[in-house]
């Protein structure tokens, strides 16, 4: 972006300024500390010039919002044409109290749903197993059969609401819950807007939650691909997250390159399928973390836009900007909230939530001030949503398009993490999988190459707490003797008892007969390899039930167990 005689002229200025200006108030005074570095340990210089930026070419790196490589963003007037989509992450209790606290939401000025699953819906199991005991509605709602998600959507529109689901081992028949949901309101499938999380590569490197083995779960997320791409054109099949993995507690950089290369993954398994890249790209979508490193944040989000552009370019020949747009949903980082002082999560929120709008997201969660507690209580989440809200009101950070491009300091920032990612991408395809992230991101998980990334990284950065280098305000530092809890959110005691006699009244009054053969027909598509999702939405229109439908999976796949990998 410079001429040589320009970054000539600035080094011979800088090495005056730090002769006469700067290395006389250091050695007076020196700074607070020998090393200044992100959360995620990246060194941050302490002056960022022109110099930093010199080998970047502003239209073939930077360029600008709307166009490759989409480093600005990927509409030209992002949020000047329209805001970010303020989803709020909801559900506890059974599918009445959930659809009470949606509509709470959406009267006070939401304008996407996000839902929250219990741990038995998320594993496939219903609220009647023996292993949902205890479990039924405590994290998330209960969602059994069909009929739970139509007292779910109770007074809500599917055609004028966008929703997220957060599910993965399970996530098919919640998806054919919502299509059929949508048929019975006469909604015409091409019409319904949401996202469906469906990750299981991230599952099985951090969050842990799985049904059947790797190679398997693959078939169903490319099988709901295809049929998003096909039946639910508004509709994201996929949200491919890098947020568990950060959560987990890997770094920056490796939630970026991690998150890409199971997206690369996917996009090389619908391929093999012989899909048209450019019929399905449009429909992915992301989902990242934002943490408190604001700067290193904004790079991120900057850096995956590019890397996106440049490997669905470069390596799988997409043509339509539609398929090199990496669009994505971000939630601030629950890692870093704190059960004491929990107020003081306020403060954190915003800055993430910052760094994410800063960072040209699609759509935004901010987590709730007491989620260290518990379930959010609807005073935390009504700060939450008008966090974001002054935001995009009141702030003026809505009103610039990637208002930080060209800040020497982001520039060299997005620079340095594309390139560390791409480094961590090159190895998975070149060296774990011989030149197929598919098979590299697959083979990582079988051999704990991702797991032992993260867990060293995570290990380095409590180590930092501990030792007070990495402070975090209230818990190793500023600390308080007495701290008062706000008052937080309980889930009735009875709902698992309230949840279990819904289903037991849906098991006494559906037909019975239409049940078992929806069951058998899925058996006999998935042994003979086809599209399992057709299959699926007739088994939940007769009210078949979660448990009843993953169980053929199970029963046809087997289940999976991790084996355990030391560092």
């Amino acid at each position: 972006m410079f001429d040589e005689s320009d970054l000539q002229r600035i080094r011979e200025q800088k090495d005056e300024w730090e002769a006469e200006t700067l290395d006389p108030v250091l050695d007076a005074y020196g700074e607070r500390k020998e090393q200044f570095a992100t959360v995620s340990n990246l060194d941050v210089d302490r002056l960022y010039t022109p110099l930093d930026v010199d080998d970047i070419d502003y239209e073939e790196d930077i360029g600008f919002p709307g166009e490759e490589p989409f480093t600005r963003g990927v509409y030209p007037t992002m949020y000047r044409g329209r805001q970010w989509t303020m989803r709020q992450f909801a559900g506890f209790g059974t599918a009445d109290e959930t659809n009470e606290r949606f509509h709470y939401l959406i009267d006070e000025g939401q304008t996407g749903l996000s839902t929250a699953f219990d741990m038995p819906t998320l594993m496939g199991i219903d609220s009647d197993d023996v292993m949902a005991d205890g479990e039924v509605g405590k994290e998330g709602v209960a969602v059994d059969t069909l009929a739970d998600m139509e007292r779910l959507f109770d007074g809500i529109d599917l055609d004028e609401v966008s929703t997220s689901f957060t599910i993965n081992p399970s996530a098919p028949v919640i998806y054919a819950m919502y299509i059929a949901l949508a048929d019975h309101q006469g909604v015409p499938r091409e019409e319904i807007r949401g996202t469906l999380q469906n990750d299981m590569f991230k599952e099985f490197i951090a969050q842990k939650e799985w049904v059947i083995p790797p190679e398997p779960s693959l078939k169903l997320v490319t099988d709901t691909i295809e049929f998003a791409s096909q039946e639910t054109p508004k509709f994201k099949p996929i949200s491919v997250s890098g947020y568990h993995i950060r959560e987990a507690g890997s770094t920056a950089v490796q939630e970026l390159a991690f998150t890409l290369a199971d997206g690369f993954a996917y996009v090389e398994d619908c391929l093999n399928r012989g899909l048209d890249v450019d019929e399905f790209a449009p429909q992915l979508s992301f989902f990242f973390n934002s943490h408190n490193s604001i700067f290193e944040e904004i790079a991120k989000f900057r850096a995956a836009r590019r890397i996106y552009a440049r490997v669905m370019d470069d390596w799988y020949d997409a043509e339509a900007d539609a398929s090199k747009q990496l669009k994505f949903h971000t939630q601030t980082a629950g890692q870093s909230l704190t059960a004491q002082q929990p107020l003081n999560n306020i403060v954190r929120v915003t800055i993430q939530a910052l760094a994410g709008v800063l960072g040209g997201t699609q759509s935004l969660h901010t987590n709730s001030f007491d989620e260290a507690l518990a379930l959010p209580s609807e005073q935390a989440v009504r700060v939450a949503l008008r966090t974001q809200q002054i935001i995009a009101e009141e702030s003026g950070a809505a009103d610039i398009v990637d208002p930080m491009g060209g800040s020497f300091a982001i520039e060299s920032l997005t620079d340095e993490v594309e390139e560390k990612a791409m480094a961590y991408i090159n190895h998975i395809r070149d060296e774990l999988g011989d030149g197929s992230v598919r098979d590299g991101v697959v083979q990582g998980i079988q051999d704990g190459y991702f797991q032992r990334e993260i867990q060293d990284a995570a290990y380095e950065y409590q180590q930092r707490v501990e030792s007070e280098e990495e402070v975090m305000v209230g818990v190793n530092k500023y600390t308080v003797e007495e701290d008062t809890e706000p008052e937080i959110l309980t889930v009735d005691e009875d709902v698992q008892e309230r949840q279990r006699d819904k289903l037991a009244t849906v098991k006494a009054e559906r037909d019975d007969a239409a049940v078992e053969a929806a069951l058998e027909e899925l058996q006999h598509v998935i042994t003979d390899g086809g599209n399992v999702m057709p299959v699926i939405i007739d088994a939940v229109k007769a009210y078949a039930t979660m448990g009843e439908i993953m169980a053929v999976f199970e029963a046809e796949y087997g289940s999976y167990q991790e084996t355990a990998s030391v560092a």
